[in-house]
């Protein structure tokens, strides 16, 4: 793969602090309430649920505006869930749920979501690994 970008971030374990090389994020961490921690940080799940929302949100752009198709009015919601896999390790599961605006409430606007999902390098990279769900709405 040719990279146009490298993000770099470091981080020190769920409780703690997350750090971009560019200084621009910079994050208190902690587990969830819900897995025993105190909830006064984000956590990774989180973070990833607004990288895959944000750039699934990119990738519907990127075939909406080459279908010449408006999807400005488009807004994604990322729901990542951890739990355990069954071989002592944990796994992650999400549910997209694509906004899209009346007038995309169609096969067209299904379709454009489904081509999002070959086109977001979010959805690339999990497929195969974790289960994705795509809920329009």
């Amino acid at each position: 793969m040719n990279a146009l970008y490298t993000a770099v971030a470091t981080a020190n374990g769920r409780e703690g602090r997350a750090v971009s090389s560019d200084g621009l994020l910079d994050v208190t961490l902690a587990p969830p309430a819900a897995l025993g921690g105190s909830g006064a940080g984000t956590n990774p799940e989180q973070l990833f649920a607004a990288g895959y929302a944000a750039c699934f949100a990119s990738a519907l752009g990127v075939v909406g505006r080459g279908a010449k198709i408006d999807t400005s009015e488009t807004s994604v919601t990322a729901e990542v869930s951890l739990g355990a896999n069954g071989e002592g390790g944990y796994g992650l599961a999400v549910v997209l749920r694509v906004e899209l605006p009346d007038a995309l409430q169609n096969e067209t606007g299904h379709g454009l979501v489904e081509r999002a999902h070959q086109v977001c390098p979010y959805s690339n990279a999990t497929r195969g690994n974790i289960d994705v769900q795509l809920v329009v709405e």
